[in-house]
């Protein structure tokens, strides 16, 4: 098929090259402009649906959760919330 359309290409390599650049920027265009559009709303990619494990704030339904999204002030950090960036430990020699 593309040697097909090689061929039928006219004014030789130049115009060969601009024709081929050409088609490939129009098959572009139409896909963008014209089929994804149409085809976006038969795909399932809106459609997520995720469900948190039990134990984890908010996994239970009717649990209550913090608003905020703070942690409870019994609960342990894995950081620290007192310096932005802590300078890298130096390893032992």
């Amino acid at each position: 098929m593309y040697s097909w359309i090689w061929r039928k290409l006219p004014l030789g390599l130049p115009g060969k090259l601009i024709g081929s650049v050409l088609l490939a920027t129009a098959t572009v265009a139409l896909l963008w402009l014209v089929v994804f559009p149409w085809a976006e709303p038969l795909l399932p990619f809106d459609d997520v649906q995720v469900e948190q494990p039990a134990g984890v704030p908010g996994g239970n339904p009717g649990e209550l959760t913090d608003p905020t999204g703070q942690p409870a002030e019994d609960e342990e950090l894995p950081y620290s919330t007192e310096t932005n960036n802590a300078p890298p430990s130096t390893p032992n020699r």
